[in-house]
């Protein structure tokens, strides 16, 4: 069957985790490709509302990328065919519908059900029409809860597999700790600026840092974000031709939300990148934070450059590599604390309120 041939595929991308299910029992590994989920219901309601409404939950395109590219890749499956390998899927949600089981809509979760690192996200409900309406009211919180799973994975790994030399190099620079992928060899020191990138063929992937002082309330703007961001980029990312460099792209939009980095103030950027003078381009993304002991701004970067392929997983994974970002005073905070999880939300949730 195609659905067992795409799941036997994904085995070559297990995380290298230990892990018991609640019975103690050790787990085999879970497989798949980061961000893809195994949705598991009945053919008669994919056939409807309900398939649409989960199809449009996880399906939709994120924002920031040149091509439409969904929040989740699906893999969709009857419960007659859920069975053997596809139980360790890394990602997997269950929708059940039965009146006289439920009264209604629930969402829960479970960890390490079947595999290790494995998150199971099980929705209930009495009819088809209070999971049309659950999911209307309370948009992206699949996509939110599986997205932060997947974020989660990234901290792990790169609380265990980064450059010790790049991590000193920014120590000393920067007064800063930032988790690098061991594969980002090639860097570039310039004043209050750096630049590592793994200098793939395919599938580039590049992190900067820079730092300015903070001496404007509206910095936490788009406008005063942009305005800075190309400053920089202009004098220290030229292209490959005279007069070409690295700039924000305007065209498409860009995206700017407040959160909470460990416990503190910060802004998120997202967008497209362009190299005037050039053909190339890309999504970016960027974590700006106040260093409140040293009085400056602090801009961490994740830039991607794969023409022709898919970018999502690229990007989220340098987003992953931003999160990791500690100033002075959070030294000692693991790289797995990074970000409050949607788990907590979604749990508030549960019980259908």
């Amino acid at each position: 069957m195609k659905t067992h041939l795409l799941i036997v595929q994904l085995l070559s991308l297990s995380l290298f985790f230990a892990g018991c299910n609640s019975s103690g029992l050790v787990l085999p590994q879970g497989t798949g490709w980061p961000y893809e989920a195994v949705v598991v219901m009945e053919q008669k309601y994919w056939n409807n509302e309900v398939g649409e409404a989960v199809k449009d939950e996880l399906g939709a395109s994120i924002f920031g990328l040149p091509q439409p590219e969904p929040a989740i890749k699906m893999t969709k499956v009857t419960p007659e065919v859920f069975d053997g390998i596809l139980h360790y899927a890394k990602n997997i949600l269950l929708v059940n519908v039965n009146p006289s089981l439920y009264t209604k809509v629930s969402v829960k979760h479970e960890i390490n059900r079947w595999a290790q690192n494995q998150v199971v996200l099980m929705m209930n409900a009495p009819d088809k029409e209070s999971i049309v309406q659950y999911l209307k009211d309370r948009k992206g919180v699949l996509v939110n809860f599986l997205t932060r799973s997947e974020m989660e994975r990234s901290f792990q790994l790169l609380e265990k597999n980064y450059s010790k030399s790049m991590m000193e190099k920014l120590q000393a620079k920067f007064d800063i700790k930032l988790n690098i992928p061991s594969e980002m060899t090639f860097f570039r020191d310039t004043t209050d600026f750096f630049w590592t990138s793994n200098n793939a063929n395919s599938g580039r992937t590049d992190v900067m840092v820079y730092t300015f002082p903070y001496t404007d309330p509206q910095t936490f703007t788009i406008n005063y974000l942009v305005n800075k961001r190309d400053s920089v980029l202009r004098e220290n990312i030229p292209g490959a031709y005279p007069n070409s460099y690295m700039a924000t792209e305007l065209r498409d939009g860009l995206d700017y939300k407040p959160i909470s980095h460990l416990g503190k103030y910060a802004g998120v950027m997202r967008g497209l990148w362009k190299m005037v003078g050039d053909m190339m381009g890309g999504p970016f993304i960027s974590l700006v934070r106040v260093d409140e002991a040293n009085n400056r701004i602090v801009v961490v970067e994740s830039f991607v450059y794969a023409p022709g392929t898919e970018k999502r997983n690229l990007i989220r994974r340098g987003e992953s590599i931003l999160y990791t970002l500690r100033l002075p005073g959070e030294f000692d905070i693991p790289v797995t604390k990074s970000l409050t999880t949607d788990q907590e939300q979604l749990k508030s949730k549960e019980d259908g309120e």
